[in-house]
This record gives structure tokens, C-alpha cells and sequence, in this order.
């Protein structure tokens, strides 16, 4: 039963909980000792929070004290930390950050030294070292710290090497919507050096206005930009750039569901499809649907990429993901790559020679109702008798024509209500119904 690590890493708000200086300070010691491996190196990225540089300097202090030796990368996103652990032959990769959520909050997140996310076992043996004493090494053993001038160039020179070297977007008018993230310094580049015309939103960080109003928590401002510059699409990511959703040439949001269908359906017609594509319980049915006209196999799995990449692993699958835009292209890289993916959907289009646009032909989405409710503390609402009759009259009313889904957030305080059917207005009524049943409970 793991205590501090939740379904991705470590996560809360600044300064409360375990969300601490002093607390990472020790949770570096704790991870320098399970993955240090002796001597060790271990790389540290951070999204561009103001708490950052606070938890940057603890990690590293803690880090130093068991004994490994540090490469700082500066801003970076997630995906960018998992190849260059790789790269860099190190032992683990650490990123400071807290994803898709506001700048009050941050986390810490892991990666092995083959760029994957860490196993639960690794995960209870750094709980483990955060019940011993901190022991500092003696100090002709103590840890170095260095800096990595070029990891940006390293990571965009990645990025670019996913897609053909034959091809190039010349011609391509694009939105990109860095959500004042991680990926500001390394997407528009990316796509600039591969010849598409860039217009960039989100791209100032100032440490407290990452994920505000921007990025793929907040696509208006992308979509109503794609419309205004006449561009043929938009791109955008969340703050640790590991999620990209699209915008088409007409403002209409492109969700992870579809940006998936692409990739696969060019995959197959390739003949480089291999295995089922991996969704989650939230994955549309209207999704599920159009991979199997396609003669794809589909399975799903519980939400959050960890559950995902187990299953792509067993099944020898390359392609998975969620509808909220975090892709895994297994033929690619080792986790959810928010830069990667987009440059497959772009190659995809390519080489079927369509639109982002005429996607809505193929992939029919169900309308889905998605309402989160806060909690105040943690407690298992959902599975109260009263909440639980709820869902089975919500599933009842539906016969069979949809689906109801109700989850704890495994990285906020909240519940997760959904209701997805064919009859928008029955499946709105239906969750903000649900909804109201767990704000009553709560209350209670």
C-alpha cells in the first residue's frame, strides 16, 4: 500500500501536505538510495512553476547527501526527461511538476533509467527510505551537480528524428499553444525547423501562468486563435507536455480518442500497426466503434498512462492513450509525448492525404458529460450505497446505449462523474444528477 506516490508520481498543493521543501529534501535522499545504484547519476527537469527552483534545490540537496551525482536540465518537459535519462545512460530521471494543474500546485515525477515510469515495488522501496533518518555519505563521497547546457537541442533533434527524414511540413500554418509550459522553449522549434509556419500562444512563462487559459486544459483560446490566423490547424500541450490535443482549421477541438485514430489507422495502412490499441475507461465508445470498422482491436485499461503502457507491454502493442490527449507511441519512445505524437498525427495526415477536418466522418464521438466534484478531504464516496443507486438508475435509464463512470482523480481532490450515451441532453441531465448525489454525501 503505497503512502506518498499516487497513480503518477507525487502530487499536492505547495506548501501543504507532504508538498514541502523538507519533505523533498528527504524524498531525494530516499530516491538517491533506492536508485542511485552506488555512485550513480541521476538527471533533474522541471516545468516552469515559480515553486520549482524551491523544490529543484531540495531534490538536489538530498540527492548530494545520499551520494549521486546530478545533471540538471533546466525546463523540460516530462517526456524530454525520460529520453534523455536514456541517452545519458543514467540512472533515473526526476521531473518537478504537477502536469495540467495550476501554478499553486507541483509534484514529483519518476522515471527508471530505460526511460519508463517506476514500478510499485521501486515506489515502496523509496516509501521504505523515507521512514529511516537521513545519513549523510561521507563527504569525499558526496554527490556532483552539473548543468546540461544543450538538453533543449538534444531533445528537439529527437523529436524531429520520429518522422521520416523525408519529410517536411512546408506549407503548414500552425497554432501552437505551449500553456506557458514545458514546452515553450522546444515545440515551436520543432515544428519551425521542419519547415511549417508557427504562431505561438502561451509561450511567455513568468513561473504563475502556466495552464491559465491556455494550453489543452483551456483550448479556447487556441481554437478561437487557429480561426482568427486562418491556419490550417492548431497544437496544444499542458504544462508538463506530456497531452497535446488539436484544434481543425474551423476552431473544432480534436481529442486524444481521435488524434489516436489517426495514428493508428496510418500505422495499419503502413503495415506497421501491431498489437490492439490501449484506452482507458474514458475512451469513446464512438472511438472503440470506428477502430473496429478499421479491423482493430481495442481494450481498456484504468485511467492513467502506467495502466496503459502494462498493457501495451504484454500485448506487444505500440499505440495507446486517453481522450485528455496523453499518447503513448510505443514504436517511438517510452511514455506519453505530447511533441512526438503530434508530429505523428501531422505525418499521419500526410501520408493518408487528408484534413484534420474530415476526421469527424470517420470518428463519430458519443457525447460524453464529464463534471468534477471537489472533495474536502479524501474519502470513498463512490462507493457509498447511495451514490452506488444512483449509478445503477443512471445505467438503467441508459439500457445499454451508453456508459456511466464514476472514479477518485488520482491526482486531485475530486470525483470524477461520467455519463456517455447517444441523447446529449439525457446524458448531461443524467450526470449533473449523479453529480448533485455526491456533493449531498459529501456534505453529509
Amino acid at each position: 500500500m503505497r503512502h506518498y506516490f499516487g497513480t503518477d508520481g507525487i502530487r499536492g498543493r505547495v506548501g501543504t501536505g507532504i508538498i514541502t521543501p523538507d519533505f523533498v529534501l528527504k524524498l531525494g535522499w530516499a530516491a538517491g538510495r533506492v536508485l542511485g545504484n552506488g555512485r550513480g547519476k541521476i538527471l533533474i527537469g522541471k516545468d516552469t512553476r515559480i515553486s520549482g527552483y524551491m523544490f529543484e534545490s531540495a531534490l538536489e540537496a538530498g540527492l548530494v547527501a545520499a551520494g549521486v551525482d546530478i545533471r540538471l536540465l533546466g525546463p523540460m518537459t516530462t517526456p524530454g526527461v525520460a529520453y534523455l535519462t536514456r541517452t545519458f545512460r543514467a540512472s533515473a530521471g526526476i521531473v518537478i511538476t504537477a502536469s495540467h494543474n495550476p501554478f499553486e500546485d507541483n509534484g514529483i515525477k519518476f522515471f527508471s533509467a530505460d526511460g519508463d515510469k517506476l514500478p510499485d515495488e521501486v515506489e515502496l522501496a523509496i516509501e521504505a527510505e523515507l521512514e529511516k533518518p537521513i545519513r549523510t555519505v561521507e563527504s569525499s563521497a558526496l554527490g556532483k551537480v552539473k548543468r546540461v547546457d544543450d538538453a533543449n537541442g538534444r531533445y528537439i533533434e529527437f523529436c524531429k528524428s520520429t518522422i521520416p527524414s523525408t519529410m517536411n511540413f512546408r506549407g503548414l500554418k500552425v497554432v501552437v499553444d505551449c500553456a506557458n509550459g514545458a514546452t515553450y522553449n522546444t515545440a515551436p522549434f520543432v515544428l519551425e525547423e521542419l519547415g511549417a509556419t508557427v504562431t505561438r500562444l502561451g509561450t511567455e512563462p513568468d513561473g504563475f501562468n502556466i495552464n491559465h487559459e491556455v494550453g489543452s486544459t483551456k483550448p479556447n483560446a487556441l481554437c478561437e486563435t487557429v480561426v482568427r490566423e486562418g491556419a490550417h490547424l492548431g497544437i496544444a500541450f499542458d504544462g508538463d507536455g506530456d497531452r497535446v490535443l488539436m484544434s481543425d482549421s474551423r476552431g473544432r477541438l480534436i481529442d486524444g480518442d481521435q488524434l489516436l485514430y489517426v495514428i493508428a489507422k496510418s500505422r495499419l495502412l503502413a503495415g506497421a500497426m501491431r498489437g490492439e490499441v490501449v484506452g482507458t475507461l474514458m475512451s469513446n465508445l464512438g472511438f472503440e466503434h470506428a477502430l473496429k470498422r478499421l479491423g482493430i482491436g481495442f481494450a481498456r485499461t484504468q485511467v492513467g498512462d502506467r495502466y496503459i503502457m502494462e498493457r501495451l507491454k504484454s500485448g506487444d502493442g505500440i499505440l495507446g492513450g486517453e481522450p485528455s490527449g496523453h499518447i503513448i507511441c510505443r514504436d517511438r519512445t517510452t511514455t506519453g509525448d505530447g511533441i512526438v505524437s503530434a508530429l505523428q498525427v501531422l505525418a499521419a495526415l500526410a501520408r493518408l492525404d487528408t484534413r484534420l477536418d474530415d476526421l469527424g466522418s470517420e470518428v463519430e464521438l458519443y457525447p460524453q458529460i464529464l463534471l468534477n466534484v471537489r472533495l474536502d478531504a479524501p474519502r470513498d464516496i463512490v462507493g457509498l450505497p447511495a451514490v452506488r443507486d444512483a449509478v445503477l438508475t443512471a445505467e438503467q435509464e441508459l439500457a445499454g446505449r451508453g456508459r456511466v463512470l464514476l472514479r477518485p482523480s488520482g491526482t486531485e481532490p475530486l470525483v470524477r462523474v461520467m455519463v456517455e450515451g447517444v441523447d446529449r441532453s439525457q446524458v448531461t441531465r443524467l450526470a449533473e444528477k449523479l453529480a448533485d448525489v455526491v456533493r449531498e454525501q459529501i456534505t453529509l
